[in-house]
């Protein structure tokens, strides 16, 4: 299935957001992806944050900084996302196994200097940031107000053939 990238932005503005804060491990135990949806980014303390709140339930982009999914080795961090229509991350660095669960899934871990990443994170100054991405041309545009700011990126032929697919499970039916 081919997910939908960008889109309304929402922004976590610290570093070691952990796979904790994505999803609590008290609902590891859930059977069905599905069952996560709710939950999503419950536990993150983070200031003028809610994550009950309108601004969560639109947001199809998460912009963070570095180090984001850290901690626990789980799929169910980037499976929370992909429950709640987010198939794009952008940060300035990943946990590597998040990262790799996340184009496992068919998903987008986009890498931005920190320097990119603060521009973003000022644009929503402008009000509110509506992100696309161009993954042919490898670039993401975020626009706010009347502010334009185009990004470049890079993806390995691999995680692209994943996201291309839907994921590993697709990748490697159509191949093996």
């Amino acid at each position: 299935m081919q997910k939908k990238f960008g889109g309304s932005a929402i922004f976590l503005d610290r570093s070691d957001i952990n796979t904790d804060e994505i999803i609590p491990a008290k609902y590891l135990t859930e059977v069905t992806k599905e069952a996560l949806q709710p939950y999503i980014l419950e536990d993150l303390k983070l200031d003028g944050f809610d994550p009950k709140g309108e601004k969560l339930k639109k947001a199809t982009v998460v912009v963070s900084r570095e180090n984001f999914g850290c901690g626990s080795s789980r799929e169910h961090a980037p499976w929370v996302f992909e429950v709640n229509d987010v198939h794009t991350v952008i940060a300035e660095s990943y946990a590597r196994i998040f990262r790799q669960n996340m184009f496992n899934g068919g998903m987008l871990a986009i890498e931005l200097p920190k320097a990119d990443i603060d521009q973003l994170i000022a644009l929503q100054e402008q009000g509110d940031v509506g992100i696309e991405v161009d993954l042919e041309g490898q670039s993401v545009i975020a626009k706010a107000g009347s502010e334009v700011k185009k990004f470049t990126f890079e993806i390995s032929q691999f995680d692209r053939a994943l996201v291309d697919s839907g994921g590993w499970v697709e990748f490697a039916d159509a191949r093996y």
